[in-house]
């Protein structure tokens, strides 16, 4: 869905072939590589798009000695699904790394919305972490396991500290205009 939410995002401002947006995405950091995005993974959602009416070709450029080159652009349908991409990533993702796109792009939905679908993820991560917690009380703790369960334990609850907090920032952030 990131991959369909990046090139949509990019035919938003304009009209663009996959070369050219695949290039964009490994300059000056090589994102296409740290995501593992390859051409044929790149052609593979514009087909898809296009199969969706979000995007279409409009223009085929014909070059010697090299491939045609399909211009595409999105459609009235695009801009419509693309915040609802973008909402439903929000929804969907486990962590705010996953959510990177859609943060990058969130000009494009509305902002109230997002803070909304956010706040709704903290709740829940919030509830979650509680219950977990509740299950302290149940494990039984002996000289053998006593390091491990002090280990693993101040690992899940740093995880889930540090993923409340950034979600907490980042819900602020928004609100505040700063993202």
């Amino acid at each position: 869905m990131t991959i369909q939410i990046f090139i949509l995002t990019k035919l938003m401002e304009g009209k663009n072939y996959p070369y050219n947006i695949k290039k964009k995405l490994s300059e000056p950091i090589p994102f296409d590589q740290l995501a593992g995005l390859t051409e044929s993974k790149l052609y593979y959602h514009f087909d898809s798009l296009a199969k969706q009416g979000l995007i279409e070709t409009v223009e085929i450029i014909k070059e010697e000695h090299r491939p045609d080159k399909q211009i595409f652009e999105i459609t009235a349908k695009g801009r419509e699904e693309l915040p609802i991409k973008i909402y439903k990533l929000f929804e969907t993702a486990d962590s705010i790394g996953e959510m990177m796109v859609g943060l990058a792009n969130i000009k494009y939905v509305d902002k109230d919305k997002a803070i909304a679908i956010l706040e709704e993820k903290l709740k829940s991560s919030k509830a979650k972490w509680e219950y977990y917690k509740s299950f302290e009380q149940l494990i039984e703790k002996d000289k053998d396991n006593e390091k491990l369960i002090e280990f693993l334990g101040g690992y899940v609850s740093t995880k889930a500290e540090h993923a409340i907090f950034w979600l907490e920032k980042l819900i602020g952030q928004i609100r505040e205009g700063k993202i």
